[in-house]
């Protein structure tokens, strides 16, 4: 379940980094950027390293300036996965951190949105998120969903899902190899009331929308192809 891939390339985490501002959005710390008038909202679930990561919280940024309120809430209550932890390997992290405890924690995040004035949300899940994300898609307590470079989603998550969603893969993944992303792809497409999007992103490995080198331009090249693609979806999507 818990291949490498998942813990390949930990970002630096930094408290400090993007343009937005950290509060408590119901009752858990979230990074929070864009303006909080806007109707329309995006709620980004992280990987396993937490909502600190400067990538994810650029790709925030970004998100923001196309015209959403974007909220990463903080699901592990400052307790990201950390490699550098012998006494804690990964498996026993997510008996900590469930995805079923994400999807809980999301509902009064989306209460807390809606009484904003909010009226359409999309959700941005990677790695350990997009499993989180399917599970608000089953639930249709979201507009639109994003899935990338996901883990632990199986086919019938896909089955359960009729709201619109993107799902972005990589060649290089074990987590969600290409042959399980291309069955994804044919359940959905049988769905015709359905919008979906499937992408496999060839020479990519797992994680390469938000734990990229940052100075390998190839890198952030695809990197940003995923992203635009993240962008046109929630534009087509998310009135």
């Amino acid at each position: 379940m818990s291949g490498p891939e998942c813990c390949s390339n930990p970002p630096t985490l930094n408290p400090s980094a993007g343009t937005g501002h950290v509060e408590k959005l119901a009752g858990l710390d979230s990074y929070l950027t864009g303006s909080p008038h806007s109707k329309v909202a995006v709620i980004l679930i992280s990987d396993i390293y937490g909502y600190e990561a400067p990538n994810l919280r650029n790709l925030a940024d970004k998100v923001a300036a196309a015209g959403y309120y974007v909220v990463v809430p903080d699901f592990f209550h400052g307790d990201p996965y950390n490699p550098e932890n012998p006494d804690r390997p990964l498996p026993t992290w997510l008996k900590d951190h469930g995805a079923d405890e994400g999807f809980e924690a999301t509902k009064p995040i989306i209460e807390a949105l809606k009484s904003k004035g909010v009226s359409a949300i999309g959700a941005a899940g990677f790695c350990w998120g997009a499993k989180v994300v399917v599970e608000l898609a089953k639930s249709r307590l979201i507009q639109a969903a994003v899935l990338l470079h996901p883990s632990f989603v199986s086919l019938d998550d896909i089955k359960g899902v009729d709201i619109p969603i993107a799902v972005l893969g990589a060649e290089i993944d074990r987590m969600s190899p290409p042959e399980l992303v291309k069955q994804f792809e044919q359940v959905l497409t049988a769905k015709p009331g359905v919008d979906s999007f499937v992408k496999i992103f060839p020479k990519v490995s797992h994680g390469w929308t938000v734990r990229y080198n940052t100075e390998d331009a190839e890198a952030v090249k695809t990197a940003e192809e995923a992203h635009q693609d993240l962008l046109d979806w929630f534009a087509k999507l998310l009135k």
